[in-house]
Order: C-alpha cells, then structure tokens, then sequence
C-alpha cells in the first residue's frame, strides 16, 4: 500500500529563537532530565553551568571565594570575581555565542568555550536573575524561562566585584525534581581539589583543600586501606595522584580537564592508565601484564588543554588529542610527565616500590588461578545469554545504536518469575533491560573473586553488566535493584548491595547503583487512583478521596508480581522513584560490610532494635488474622 504524500513547503519551514531550541531540545544542552536522583541529572548541569564560570575567575586570579545557597528549589551562586561588563548583562545570558571565553587572551584555559552555558540555564529555569557588580556600580535583569521581564538601570552599590545568579529550574522541564545535597558536596569538593585555596561556601559548610588531587583520594580510601602512601606529582598542566588498594578489587579513576570532572574520561584517562603501565615495565624491567598492574589501583589525573574538545555539552568525556599552544598530543604530554615523574619517585622511595612489586606479583598470581574459571564462566554466560534465560536486553544493545545511548540505558535486577514478568511487559523495551534472579544470592562477604565466576547467578549477573574488566564498558547506566518491600526482598537487597560493594564499590560511587520505589499502597474511589510511598502519603489519599462521603478502597502491594504491568507502567516510566546507593568516603566499604554481614550477630541484632521502623498496617494485618 503507498505512502500518503505529505505536502513540503515553505509553512513547513521553522525558525526558533535560542529559548525555543533550548527549551524544545534540552537534552542537546545538559544531556538527561532527571528527578535529581542522578548526579549527572540536568538540574545539577544547571548548577554546574553557572559555578563553572566562577571557576574560571578564580583561575584567572580574581576571586578566592564563592558562596552556594540552596533553599528550597532556589539556588545561587555569589562569586568575588570581575564581575561581568555591566553593558553586556542581559546579551551574556541570552544571546547565543556571546561570551568572553572566545578571546582565548582572557580564558585560555577554561570549560566552557561555546557560550552556551548560562544560556540554558535561563531558558530552562522557571526563575533566573543575574546580577553583576563593578567598580562602585551594579546592574541586575530578571527572566522568566528566558524571557527578560526587568532589567535595572545602573545602580550604586558598596558591594565587592563580582556576579549573583539565582534560578529556579523550571518545574515543566523537570518534574517531580528535588536537589540532592550529597551530589552538591561532591560537586564543591571536586572544584576545590582542582583549585587549592578556593574557598566554596554552600549553606554555612566550608569546602577547601590545600593539597589538591591528594586530599581528593585521601577522602576516597581511607588511610588503613591504602598499600603504600599516595603518589602525588605535579607540573605546569598536569596534576596526578595514584595508591593501591588493599580491600578492593577493580582500578578506579577521578578525572579532570580544566576543572570539569569527566565521568567517563577520555583521551587523558586513557594515556594515564597507559603511562602507569609502560613506567611501572621500565622501572622493573619486566613484561607485567597490564591487568596486573592496574588491579586495585586508584588514580586521579587532572590537565589543562587550551580550548578542549569535549564529545557532549555536558562535557564528561574529553575528545581532544592536543593540548595546543604548541604542546605536545595529550597522549605524549601525559605518557612523558608519568615516565618521568613516576620512576623519579619510584627510585627515591624503594618501600613504595616494592610494595608495588609485590602487588603485582599478587594480581598475577590470582588471575593465573582463575584463568580456567574464567573461561568456563564466560562460555556458560554466553551459553546462557543466547537462549536468553536470564536477561532480556533493550534495543539500545540488541542493535547497533551509538555507543552515547548507553547514557539513557537501565537494567532492573528483579527477583522471581512473576516479578520480572510484570517489569518485561511494562518496561520501555528501548532502554530498559531486565535481569531475571533465582532465588537469594550468596553473601559474598569476605569471599575473594573466585566466587564471581563460580557462583553462576554472580557470574551472569556480571556478564549481563559487563564489568569483568572495568567500567570502561558497563552496558547499562542505571543498575537499579527492584525486590520486594518486605523481609525477604530487603534481604535480597542487601545480598546484591554486598556483592557490587565488596567486588564492583566504582557502580556506587559513580552514581550507577539504585533502589526502585514501588507503591506500598493504592488508594482508589470511582473517579481516582492514587498511589503511595508511605504511610503519610496513604493517609493524605484517604482524606482526599473521602470527601463527599465517598469511602475508598485500600489496596497493600506485597510484592512487584502483584502490580500488574499496566500498572507497573506508572512506576518505571517518567514518574520513576529511584533511591540513589550513596557512599559516605570517609568509611571504609569493608567496615561496612564487616558490621552489616559479617559474624557481629549481637551488635547487629541491637542496631536493628535501636532502629527499629514498624509497619503499621502490616501490624494491623497480622493482629486481624
């Protein structure tokens, strides 16, 4: 049957301005949306945007301090810098590719070089106001969702230099969203480990560091847990600091590019997990194979590369080769200053050296004794994925889509047949995956990585991921765990949050580890359905469905498999509730465990009585029956 043809004239041709674009196409600006739930949530890009341009000040040497206030959905963002020209308030932040950051004299190396930035902060916030302040002289102008709605004359002001912006983000933007003070410290610990002596200021909490990249992994891994003391080297561009671990398994890296924490890397974290292994061959004079050397390591690096080429506006992942201004590629820049630095140290300090010698010899040892398992782990994994009994992928992996999507990909872990057979037929088959459990998995506390490759729900689980070498190829952006909410599915819960914690600790300090929320109730009359969280939110449905002498009807969920997919819908599609798994850094992951699912049972079993939670209406259905 042909095609209806479609008539293709000049009304089909549209011109937007900048605020429609923006607000039409977020995603193009600050990547994913977001509730907030997520630290690359576009509500912390937003915030990112504007403190980047403080950063910047500070790098140019005007500016020691900055002041974040949050209250409410309010946020802002004083800096002591040059303040921006007052004649160009209102074109800074609305017209598109107008900045200074293109005169590469003032801002040679900063983030932000397009002049997009607080562009899409005002069109995406419900609120904005930026203010500047110059010389004895002030000027501020007042948006709404990017549309200027006052603009001040020149007024006089005692107020130091510098620039106020306030924004609201818009609500029609992102729903339901709320800021998470945990993302927001991590946000001002990073700029101050990138920048020794910038003072932030967020809500009355004071964020400094002194010794830059070494106070950042000093927070990381506890001092008892590192093999030999931090490495920390430094030169005109180029900032390192690496350690080994002793409790964990995988190698873990915080990078940088002028300030801006790149999740996923890039061409510089490359070259440093290169450099690491050819000095570390050269200063033994010994063929170690590079796996062994990286095993357990944790390293941060931080470069500065004139006007850097970044592979998305979110700008996470660096894309340049260059480091300009005549230097040499960021692979020779960084593979020189490692050589040389690292085998500098490694000869001055011989206890460090052998520490590492013999670090090596243990990861080499462990991956000959697993070499065999592995194998047959991997062809039973393959086995298994190919009459695809545990996994049911998205399309995002089963076609051949661009690598970037795997950003908007999430696999649920489910426990039963019926609970994930409900999750199948309600997910978005695009990005959602689901992974199938049988049964309760094993405590692995303690145990070494042998029991990954020989306990076949931990093996599958792993392959399905795709973490066996590192992160460097997760499948999946969000790992969200959904059980039950009763004694048996929090029980499930905590075995897997022990396994990605004791053998995978980087899914949890990355962002990618998650709890899914599901409804404990639904309260419904003739006309509504209202789902609930708590028993708070239950008792406020019954009040508000009660009204005209209507009385509702009061559904408990006991389990996922007793949501229908229909249903299940409404709770994994854009309304989801996700509880982020948050490591507080300054404990250690194996005092963690130890306490929680170690051989303490009386500690354990006061801990529960002291912070014990009672279910209220499962209390009532217990003395019913």
């Amino acid at each position: 049957m042909a095609q209806k043809q479609v008539n293709y004239t000049e009304e089909h041709i549209k011109s937007l301005d900048w605020r429609e674009h923006i607000r039409m196409r977020p995603g193009m600006y600050i990547g994913k949306l977001g509730d907030g739930s997520s630290p690359d949530d576009g509500i912390y890009i937003l915030t990112k945007e504007v403190i980047d341009n403080s950063i910047d000040e500070f790098v140019m040497g005007a500016g020691k301090r900055i002041i974040v206030g949050l209250e409410e959905r309010k946020m802002s963002v004083r800096d002591f810098g040059r303040g921006i020209p007052l004649g160009k308030l209102v074109d800074v932040v609305s017209k598109m590719n107008t900045g200074g950051k293109y005169d590469t004299r003032a801002f040679k190396k900063t983030v932000g070089l397009n002049g997009v930035g607080t562009k899409a902060v005002n069109a995406l916030s419900e609120y904005f106001k930026v203010q500047a302040f110059r010389d004895g002289q002030t000027k501020y102008a007042v948006f709404r969702r990017g549309e200027l709605v006052e603009e001040s004359e020149l007024l006089p002001t005692g107020e130091k230099n510098g620039t106020l912006v306030e924004f609201v983000p818009d609500p029609e933007i992102f729903p339901n969203y709320h800021f998470r003070s945990e993302y927001l410290e991590r946000m001002f610990k990073n700029y101050v480990y990138l920048n020794p002596g910038l003072t932030i200021l967020f809500n009355g909490q004071k964020f400094y560091s002194e010794a830059g990249l070494r106070d950042l992994l000093a927070e990381h891994i506890p001092e008892k847990d590192r093999l030999y003391p931090i490495i920390h080297l430094k030169g005109e561009d180029i900032e390192v600091a690496l350690t080994h671990s002793r409790t964990q398994y995988s190698e873990v890296y915080y990078s940088f590019v002028n300030g801006q924490y790149t999740s996923q890397g890039g061409t510089h974290q490359a070259a440093f997990r290169e450099a690491i292994v050819k000095t570390i061959r050269e200063f033994f004079g010994k063929n170690f194979d590079a796996s062994d050397i990286r095993k357990s390591i944790v390293g941060a690096i931080s470069i500065k590369v004139i006007e850097p080429v970044f592979e998305s506006q979110t700008k996470t992942k660096l894309g340049s080769t260059e480091m300009g201004g005549g230097l040499p590629t960021v692979r020779t820049y960084v593979n020189d200053f490692i050589r040389r630095e690292l085998d500098n140290y490694l000869h001055k300090h011989p206890d460090t050296a052998e520490a590492i010698r013999r670090k090596i010899l243990e990861a080499e040892k462990e991956r000959k004794e697993l070499a065999g398992i592995r194998k047959l782990a991997k062809e039973r994994a393959k086995k298994v994925k190919l009459h695809n009994k545990k996994l049911r992928d998205c399309r995002v992996h089963l076609t051949d889509m661009k690598k970037d999507r795997r950003l908007e990909s999430s696999l649920f872990i489910t426990e039963g047949d019926s609970a994930s057979g409900s999750i199948t037929k309600a997910r978005d088959v695009e990005t959602q995956a689901v992974f199938s459990l049988r049964g309760k998995p094993l405590n692995s506390y303690g145990m070494s990585k042998k029991i990954v490759y020989e306990n076949e729900e931990f093996n599958l689980l792993q392959a399905a991921l795709n973490i066996e070498d590192g992160l460097e190829n997760l499948r999946y952006n969000q790992i969200i765990i959904a059980t039950d909410a009763d004694v048996d599915g929090m029980h499930i819960r905590l075995l897997l949050l022990t396994f990605f914690l004791q053998f995978f600790p980087e899914l949890a300090r990355n962002g990618h580890l998650y709890i899914l929320e599901t409804p404990l109730f639904r309260v419904r009359n003739k006309k509504e359905t209202i789902y609930c969280y708590s028993e708070e939110e239950k008792q406020q449905a019954i009040e508000k469905l009660s009204k005209g002498g209507q009385k509702p009807e009061i559904t408990r969920f006991k389990g996922l498999g007793e949501i229908s997919p229909d249903e299940f819908k409404h709770f994994i599609g854009k309304d989801i509730r996700l509880e982020p798994v948050i490591l507080d850094n300054e404990q250690s992951i194996d005092d963690l465990l130890r306490f929680y699912m170690g051989k303490n049972t009386p500690q354990r079993q006061q801990f529960i009585i002291e912070n014990l939670r009672v279910d209220l209406d499962m209390v009532e259905e217990l003395q019913g029956s």
